[in-house]
């Protein structure tokens, strides 16, 4: 009964977040020169305050949501949030001793259409950046508006550093050349949950394996899954890159510079 209490709680977040979702994609502006490229981070003002008790309950009733239907995306954000502290702590100190992360830390940028021009990366040159990870969003079907808020994080740098894991997602997934299916769902979880040690990617990785058809499976434990593990621990930090610095820079360039090993063919 307690635990169906919390749940239940929890749908006035998922309706703020699509409140605030269809908000930010009413205001947008198409004049790239009056976007707001340099909006910062700003806690949540809906944040909430868990007891020890409470912070357990939600940790596992978002577990089991999540295992149960992956495209939870409220369930797998609050598992993150919920269990993620020690992690943060450690992401929080890798990014704060590099001169790129500790810059991303003091202007706290974000990442959605009221920031970043996609028009104008889409007119880029093919092969940059800023060209590729707008074509991998047109290919994917996927908006920078998506990303819910981060409502179970008390400390505001804290919870700046997961609202930038989660805006930065869809880049890593680009930079690693990995689409949006389950194979590389769960070949992407593997890399953020070797580089930041976030419970949520380290069961990504280990329970979305699990959801493999048989021949994705054999193609995952054979290319994937090693392919995974290698960049995860040989590849500089990826949140120590400021992104949207870096629009102009040729991915290939970028993969090399971060250590990346060229990706599989999908």
């Amino acid at each position: 009964m307690l635990l169906r209490y919390h749940l239940r709680s929890l749908k006035g977040y998922r309706h703020a977040a699509s409140s605030q979702l269809r908000a930010s994609t009413d205001s947008q502006n198409n004049n790239f020169s009056e976007k707001n490229t340099e909006e910062k981070y700003k806690p949540s003002e809906s944040y909430i305050s868990l007891s020890t008790l409470q912070r357990g309950i939600l940790s596992i009733g978002s577990a089991i949501a999540a295992l149960l239907d992956p495209t939870r995306a409220d369930m797998v954000a609050i598992l993150g949030e919920t269990t993620g502290t020690k992690a943060l702590l450690g992401m929080h100190e890798r990014m704060s001793i590099h001169p790129e992360g500790s810059e991303i830390l003091r202007s706290q940028p974000r990442i959605n259409s009221s920031t970043v021009d996609l028009d104008k990366l889409r007119s880029m040159k093919e092969g940059t950046l800023g060209r590729e990870y707008a074509n991998w969003l047109d290919r994917n079907g996927v908006s920078p508006d998506t990303r819910l808020p981060v409502q179970f994080v008390e400390d505001p740098e804290l919870a700046y550093v997961m609202q930038r894991y989660r805006e930065a997602h869809d880049l890593i997934h680009t930079v690693l050349g990995m689409p949006t299916n389950m194979l590389g769902e769960v070949a992407v979880k593997w890399v953020e949950g070797i580089q930041t040690g976030l419970p949520m990617c380290v069961g990504g990785g280990i329970f979305g394996a699990a959801r493999l058809r048989p021949k994705q499976r054999q193609k995952y434990l054979s290319i994937y899954l090693p392919w995974a593990i290698r960049v995860g621990q040989n590849s500089k930090f990826l949140m120590n890159i400021y992104y949207e610095k870096r629009w102009m820079q040729n991915l290939e360039e970028l993969r090399r510079e971060l250590s990346i090993e060229h990706p599989p063919p999908s």
